[in-house]
């Protein structure tokens, strides 16, 4: 990942102060550096961030297509953000001080992410060579540091103290940003309501962005799982086996297409059309579009294995794609209604 821009901003609501820097961040810094990237790459592949497309009368996307074709600077548009979200967080009943991170950066196509601080972000972060304008708000926590002074008699002693503005962590997420593609504008965020001057209002992609708020990725996969695993119930057939196939059927759409189709799903976790019909209008009542956006990365996270519980207490996690394999796991219904599973064809076991 190339680090083209970056600039911090404070915000200090509680000694009324806030600070909009001048110039840009010392990337020479490897801290600097290092902690930018990181709050990059988890930004980037967040699976809980909606997509957006800005309106047309959105005079945030003009200053960013301004900004993409060199007519704006770096340092000016990163000031006009932070003056405007500060100015919304100061009209708020108990306004919490916050750092506000602006940066222009690129994915390096050929660039392999070896290691970094989260598991989660090193799964979901997928290198796709586009550049970015992003700006995320690191709200401030407290934390208990050490102190050295000296007391009375002169003598050199360590206090406890309370700092009031730690910056989160690399490894930590964020929960209110935005990432805009400059080709596109395509933008991803993340945000929560706020009650601002008495209104409940989304800051983020309503008041700065003006733009639409689509379900994340998570929550359109979440949604369907969800059907799938109510339809099969209600008309008697093995969830289990149905939810395999649904994540089966992500996992080897992924790797062909970022888009997918529910209803194609259906025909393909069902076999009888009772269950596809029901199945099909259980997505309109949901009222999920014919085809959504769902990344290689999520898919691959959260469709690569499937987990059990029995209600015996026995804990099973299986590759999704051996769920409807009976050459190695197999549901059987007993005449007494007991389920049986039966795992096969394994050459050793080791604990684990």
């Amino acid at each position: 990942m190339k680090i083209n821009h970056a600039i911090l901003h404070v915000f200090d609501f509680v000694s009324c102060v806030n600070v909009y820097a001048q110039e840009e961040l010392d990337l020479a810094s490897k801290n600097a550096k290092r902690y930018v990237t990181s709050h990059a790459k988890k930004a980037l592949g967040n699976m809980d961030a909606k997509r957006g497309e800005f309106a047309e009368d959105s005079l945030f996307a003009e200053e960013l297509r301004a900004y993409f074709r060199g007519q704006r600077d770096f340092v000016g548009l990163s000031v006009q953000v932070a003056e405007f979200i500060a100015g919304e967080l100061g009209r708020m009943e108990k306004s919490e001080s916050a750092d506000l991170l602006v940066l222009d950066f690129e994915d390096d196509p050929d660039t392999t992410v070896r290691a970094m601080d989260d598991e989660e972000a090193a799964a979901a972060y997928e290198a796709r060579g586009k550049r970015y304008f992003a700006f995320m708000l690191l709200e401030s926590r407290q934390a208990y540091m050490h102190e050295v002074g000296y007391g009375e008699s002169g003598a050199q002693r360590v206090d406890v103290a309370r700092h009031h503005a730690i910056l989160p962590n690399p490894s930590q997420k964020v929960a209110s940003f935005a990432v805009v593609e400059s080709k596109t504008l395509g933008v991803s965020f993340c945000d929560k309501e706020r009650e601002i001057a008495g209104e409940r209002r989304w800051l983020i992609p309503d008041g700065l962005l003006q733009c639409s708020m689509e379900a994340s990725s998570k929550e359109v996969f979440d949604t369907v799982t969800r059907l799938v695993e109510e339809v099969a119930e209600e008309y008697g057939a093995n969830s289990t086996v149905a939810l395999s196939k649904a994540k089966a059927y992500v996992a080897e759409n992924a790797a062909e297409s970022d888009e997918l189709a529910p209803w194609d799903l259906g025909e393909e976790v069902f076999e009888d059309e009772p269950l596809q019909r029901r199945f099909e209008e259980a997505l309109a009542e949901e009222a999920l579009p014919e085809r959504v956006v769902v990344e290689k990365n999520v898919a691959k996270r959260v469709a690569r294995s499937h987990k059990i519980r029995t209600d015996t207490g026995i804990d099973i996690t299986f590759p999704a794609e051996l769920g409807e394999n009976p050459e190695f796991i197999e549901f059987v219904s007993g005449p007494n209604g007991l389920i049986n599973i039966e795992l096969k064809n394994i050459g050793s076991i080791e604990n684990r």
